[in-house]
């Protein structure tokens, strides 16, 4: 898709289909107030009033009402897009409406549209433009890759129409080419992520990773079995041994054009890359294992955000660590009761197989601290519990420094995605201590198990001094099991943006 940014009056410009934004207005004292059309064109308007009038449309956000062929106008077709309540409206409403539009557009075979740049106080205009470009682009994808009929229903060019601005601006021109790449690199993750086990196996998703580092310039390293041997990943080794697909550990490095200085971090990213997860002996129902297939998208994150990162050019180093491959369980299998040898030297009991992520990780965020970064992130599905505690609108957040966290947390303003703090203080440390061994590979509860996870993580973080961490679960907030009216339904691509935006604030 390609996406214009153009200094053109909306009711000037020939499209199949001209997309103008609805806020609602209408609240409790007085619920018959007619939405608001967020332009001021006065063709726009006459032809929106009366149907604005009529309450067949009241402007929820992703609510759409197409208007007949308007007199006076030049677009074919006139879409009116709803963005909820003009009081909360912001940057996140036009990323989701401008998502809407996209897949109004898609089955109706209409290729190109046109979205009018909303005219709001509290709309700014860069970042209301990368926002309406991320969700353009978000919203221009759907999982039937493999599909014998499947019609190419993608569009080809976007165009973000503005009036009373400079459409050449370079400020602008840059708000929508970052939101072109942040929502491309999604997508990205979003196809790694949907790719059947058969097909994406690690090997395949080392090669995909190298394919990608060379198109944007990036140093990459996939190797196999013999480097883990070599540098004693016995966690990541036991995992990867019950398949007879080869494990990959891929490392990806961002080197920027200036020097940061001396004391600047190096941001290590750290993703669980389990390509096909049974459970190994400790085998998990048949029931949904099918989508077992998306536990490595922790490791898409971490690709995809180095793809933009490269793309976008911050001023901080930063090198990211895949660890990836199958948990299976064949006679090689490790088993419950084993204990295994992290690369760090810690000693971890088994007790179940299925807690298989966490072990990956573990020697993961050991080898990237070997390889120089100072500040870790990881994300991971890591587990279950954390939609329990979280349901499916947040993923959770823990961390072992309040700063980092924070610094985290503000990005979200930026993304508009969603992430809750979590525990992860000493106090919880008890449920992973083993009898035999350093620590076990899962709690001796039932209770609080994401925390006990990022416990079990954090002893691999480093603490004489400790290095700031942060370990993202997404386990419930991966994949969408509903379609939304500005996404399609399957893998989300969650944290990427913000992984990024993060990222980007050690910049600066």
């Amino acid at each position: 898709m390609k996406i214009n940014l153009l200094s053109r009056s909306a009711a000037d410009w020939n499209t199949p289909l001209l997309v103008v934004f609805a806020a609602d207005m209408a609240d409790a004292k007085d619920p018959s107030i007619p939405p608001m059309l967020l332009t001021t064109h006065p063709s726009l308007q006459a032809a929106a009033a009366p149907w604005l009038a009529s309450g067949e449309f009241k402007a929820g956000l992703g609510e759409t009402f197409l208007l007949p062929a308007p007199t006076g106008l030049q677009a074919r077709r006139l879409l009116l897009v709803g963005v909820g309540k003009t009081a909360k409206l912001s940057a996140h409403e036009l990323r989701q409406g401008a998502g809407v539009a996209v897949r109004y557009a898609r089955p109706r075979s209409l290729r190109d549209l046109a979205l009018a740049l909303p005219e709001h106080p509290s709309l700014a205009t860069a970042p209301a433009l990368r926002a309406m470009a991320e969700g353009a682009i978000i919203a221009d994808f759907d999982i039937d890759f493999y599909r014998a009929d499947r019609k190419d229903l993608g569009m080809e060019t976007v165009s973000i129409l503005v009036s009373g601005v400079d459409a050449a601006d370079a400020s602008l021109q840059t708000a929508v080419r970052e939101g072109s790449i942040l929502a491309e690199s999604q997508n990205f993750a979003r196809t790694l992520i949907n790719e059947p086990g058969n097909i994406l196996t690690p090997t395949e998703l080392g090669r995909r990773a190298a394919a990608m580092a060379a198109e944007f310039g990036l140093a990459c390293e996939v190797h196999s079995t013999e480097k883990l041997r070599e540098l004693g990943m016995g966690a990541f080794m036991a995992v990867a041994q019950g398949s007879s697909q080869p494990p990959a550990l891929i490392v990806l490095r961002y080197e920027p054009e200036s020097a940061p200085s001396p004391d600047a971090p190096v941001i290590g990213l750290v993703g669980k890359g389990i390509t096909f997860d049974t459970g190994g002996i400790s085998i998990k129902p048949a029931e949904n294992m099918d989508r077992m297939k998306y536990d490595m998208a922790g490791a898409a994150s971490m690709i995809a955000a180095m793809r933009a990162i490269v793309q976008l050019k911050p001023a901080v180093r930063v090198l990211a660590v895949i660890c990836s491959c199958e948990n299976m369980p064949d006679g090689s299998a490790y088993k419950p009761g084993d204990v295994v040898t992290a690369m760090s030297g810690k000693t971890i009991e088994i007790i179940n197989t299925d807690a298989e992520g966490r072990l990956v990780l573990a020697d993961g965020l050991h080898y990237a601290q070997t390889l120089g970064a100072t500040c870790l992130l990881n994300a991971a599905t890591l587990t279950g519990a954390i939609g329990t505690a979280l349901g499916q609108i947040n993923a959770g957040l823990f961390s072992n420094d309040d700063a980092t966290a924070q610094q985290f947390l503000d990005a979200l303003a930026v993304t508009g995605e969603k992430f809750w703090r979590m525990p992860c203080t000493d106090d919880y440390r008890e449920q992973i201590k083993s009898q035999i061994a350093d620590i076990m590979n899962t709690g001796g509860s039932r209770f609080a198990g994401a925390t006990a996870a990022a416990m079990f993580l954090k002893e691999f973080v480093g603490d004489t001094p400790p290095i700031p961490w942060i370990h993202l679960d997404i386990a419930a907030t991966t994949w969408l099991d509903d379609q939304k009216p500005w996404q399609s339904r399957g893998p989300s691509g969650i944290a990427i943006r913000t992984i990024t935006e993060w990222v980007r604030s050690y910049a600066s």
